[in-house]
């Protein structure tokens, strides 16, 4: 399991190349004071968006999770949004928000995409904005259409756990999904929200998590969902763990790699054709390639490897080298080699100079190191400055505090999409909305495409319900100013379609 664990912590929304250090093992459990619990801050604001004036109020708080005795077992820190001078609440739309990691907070999501205020990024977001980074009226806002909660899972941004609880209760795929469904259930009774419309929404891991909040929060506290939006998400780590044994995520990730070698200008042509035909390749005869393994006759390996470059513009004999088997690292040493760059991560569009050119890997992530002061920086100014929340402790943007992370498994993948299909089978009112990048070198939108293809026991009127949106930038796309406009137009088609 200790190759998932790092997978968790490098390859999603923990936003790093290199992670946090891992808490000593025998500290793992050991009780952990929180802080002294605060007042809620409220706060008004405005924002014009759709041309509209939207007045809000912003309240910056901490809720307290309790066991059954009522002992407290973790302050969960989280920022809400309420649209002013709605006479009917029943009639508005409630949106919770999550990142991934698992060990991030919601501050991407929050100042990325969703909330009031956005962190200026300059161009096509592929460039890294000067410190210090500014955050600006955010026009593509969904706070006209609904409002929104901004949830720091147990142990990230301001988010502590209690002095009589342990970190084991809440870090693992079961645990986290059980303690972010308390929190859903208590924020709607303390703010009488119960028959509001409401929708979930994760990015990264955090799809993880709302796949399975969908399921649990219907069948333990009957809390029926109207939405469930996936972005740049996955349900099955098999998709993303590279194994000599399962060569799955091999062909999951080829499509990305036409489209990100077109936008570098190294395949030319149509880039949906190109990346359609990566696709027939990759599940066709690459995939019949790699069921074959070292019993694949050298002269179809070798017009197999001519076929892929010609899809990758990965050097063929590199390709043959290699065995077919090109990873998501390697692509990105190499794509750009003789140019001396490295390509980003998280977003395959932003291209960095790498540093060791010789090295067969990259050294960094560009694409991270562009965001995360930017992000950092705006989100603790924009919560003392402007939120008027004070607190001693640091707000925990990432953290490998979360580690280790029970997969629960055994000595299996993660896959959630079972518990997505069981939501969607026992409320025929749940809606699916799954947003992919395609240059997300970190998960691959024909990574929860293959998922969703697997659910076989699902009626065909409840996978109707499932819609998919595209958008040209990586896993945060909403950083390139078209996708972002494009974002808030499918978000908002999404919430107010009944």
């Amino acid at each position: 399991m200790r190759p998932l664990l790092l997978l968790l912590l490098t390859a999603l929304l923990a936003h790093a190349e290199n992670p946090a250090p891992r808490p000593d093992a025998e500290a793992k459990d050991a009780p952990t004071e929180a802080s002294e619990p605060q007042t809620p801050v409220t706060r008004e604001g405005s924002v014009t968006v759709d041309g509209a004036r939207i007045d809000y109020e912003v309240t910056t708080a901490k809720l307290q999770l309790k066991k059954d005795d009522g002992t407290p077992r973790a302050s969960v820190f989280h920022v809400s949004y309420l649209r002013k001078g709605v006479d009917d609440r029943s009639e508005r739309p409630i949106l919770f928000a999550f990142n991934g990691g698992p060990g991030s907070s919601a501050v991407w999501l929050h100042l990325g995409i969703l909330g009031p205020k956005r962190v200026a990024v300059p161009g096509d977001g592929t460039t890294a904005p000067a410190p210090p980074a500014r955050l600006v009226d955010n026009e593509f806002s969904l706070i006209d259409v609904a409002d929104l909660v901004f949830v720091d899972p147990v142990s990230t941004g301001y988010s502590r756990i209690e002095k009589d609880a342990k970190p084991s209760e809440f870090h693992g795929v079961r645990e986290d999904i059980e303690s972010v469904s308390d929190f859903i259930r208590r924020w709607v009774t303390e703010n009488d929200r119960w028959s509001s419309p409401k929708f979930l929404l994760g990015e990264s891991y955090g799809g993880i998590r709302v796949a399975g909040l969908s399921e649990h929060l219907q069948s333990r506290y009957g809390m029926s969902l109207n939405g469930t939006i996936l972005l740049s998400s996955l349900l099955d780590f098999r998709t993303l763990q590279a194994d000599a044994a399962d060569p799955l995520s091999y062909q999951v990730f080829l499509p990305t790699y036409t489209a990100v070698a077109h936008h570098h200008g190294k395949l030319q042509g149509n880039r949906d054709a190109l990346v359609a035909d990566a696709r027939e390749f990759a599940f066709g005869d690459f995939a019949l390639a790699m069921l074959e393994g070292n019993e694949l006759e050298p002269a179809r390996k070798r017009a197999l490897a001519a076929r892929m470059s010609a899809l990758t513009a990965i050097d063929a004999g590199l390709l043959e080298e290699l065995d077919l088997r090109l990873n998501p690292s390697r692509f990105r040493a190499e794509l750009l080699r003789q140019e001396g760059k490295v390509l980003g991560r998280f977003d395959a569009r932003v291209a960095w100079p790498a540093g060791d050119s010789s090295s067969p890997w990259p050294e960094y992530d560009p694409s991270y190191s562009l965001a995360y002061g930017a992000y950092a920086t705006s989100m603790l100014g924009y919560l003392t400055e402007e939120l008027g929340w004070d607190e001693d402790s640091p707000y925990e943007i990432l953290t490998g505090k979360v580690q280790p992370w029970n997969m629960g498994r055994g000595n299996g993948y993660v896959n959630v999409a079972g518990r997505l299909a069981t939501a969607l089978r026992d409320n025929p009112h749940l809606r699916v909305l799954v947003m992919k990048g395609a240059c997300d070198l970190a998960t691959p939108g024909d990574g929860i495409d293959y998922s969703l293809r697997q659910m076989t026991d699902v009626p065909e009127s409840a996978l109707a319900r499932i819609e998919h949106v595209d958008y040209d930038a990586g896993h945060m796309f909403y950083l390139n100013p078209p996708d972002l406009a494009k974002s808030r137009k499918d978000l908002v088609e999404f919430i107010t379609t009944d």
